[in-house]
């Protein structure tokens, strides 16, 4: 496997991103019932005969949808930013027709217009400048392909931070960039020719504490910025008090907000 260097953009710390990841390698897909439905809606803009194409999974994680990529006909490299999530994909996928690399979506360690097209679920939200990875996902692709990717938008989580904004004035919960900051990256990229899908997606759980393991399980628990002390057990049981005012369902259960981006862009 080669190693591509890992890029600090500012106030990013790649690395602590990379070893939170790779703490959640294993447990990532018990906690991700949220990311297979993002990216099957992704995958549903896809062709379902990729015979021939050369796709790149970016972002990979534990190669759920570079099996389906490969099982559509497609030659699949997977690249993600921790070993031990393409090792995750590696145990999955196998080497017939898969490809690893670990890399950084701000430094690309690939050539120009090596894909047909670029595949990226969940994965650039933890970039600080969205137009970095876009500009490099058009730069390996070729004429003719297409990029598709998701990504978080402002208001996801929103009962999360209002809750702990009861608590404390910590910060316990990422910020996302809005769709016209989405819009604004797309136009500093050169990505031209697009189209943005923006679905509002519920997630219902039984408590704030069963949110918080599904997050920490994928490895979405690092926050920029955030003091690094840990939270009191009373603090966490007035997080789920403040957390069980927001409206339950007709199950009882208390919902997660996301903002969903799905992207693609025509070269």
């Amino acid at each position: 496997m080669n190693h591509a260097v890992l890029v600090d953009s500012p106030f990013v710390d790649k690395q602590a991103i990379a070893d939170t990841f790779g703490k959640a390698a294993q447990s990532y897909d018990r906690h991700a019932a949220f990311q297979r439905d993002v990216g099957l809606r992704l995958l549903e803009m896809l062709p379902q005969d990729l015979s021939g194409k050369r796709v790149l999974d970016l972002g990979c994680g534990t190669g759920y949808f570079s099996q389906q990529l490969r099982d559509r006909g497609a030659q699949v490299v997977c690249c993600d930013l921790s070993p031990a999530m393409l090792e995750q994909a590696r145990r999955r996928c196998g080497s017939e027709g898969v490809e690893y690399q670990q890399g950084d979506a701000e430094m690309l360690p690939f050539d120009d217009q090596q894909f047909d097209y670029v595949f990226s679920s969940l994965a650039l939200q933890w970039c600080q400048d969205l137009s970095l990875p876009l500009a490099q996902m058009r730069r390996v692709t070729r004429a003719g392909g297409e990029v598709l990717f998701s990504t978080l938008l402002d208001g996801s989580l929103f009962e999360l931070k209002q809750a702990w904004a009861k608590v404390d004035s910590y910060q316990h919960v990422n910020d996302f960039i809005t769709v016209n900051q989405v819009k604004i990256a797309l136009a500093q990229a050169h990505c031209k020719t697009h189209h943005l899908d923006l679905p509002t997606i519920i997630v219902w759980y039984s408590s704030a504490f069963s949110l918080m393991r599904d997050l920490k399980g994928i490895g979405a628990n690092h926050v920029q910025g955030r003091s690094h002390g840990l939270t009191s057990r009373q603090s966490l049981k007035r997080l789920e008090r403040e957390y069980q005012h927001f409206e339950h369902n007709h199950q009882g259960l208390v919902p997660a907000t996301y903002q969903v981006c799905l992207g693609k862009i025509k070269l």
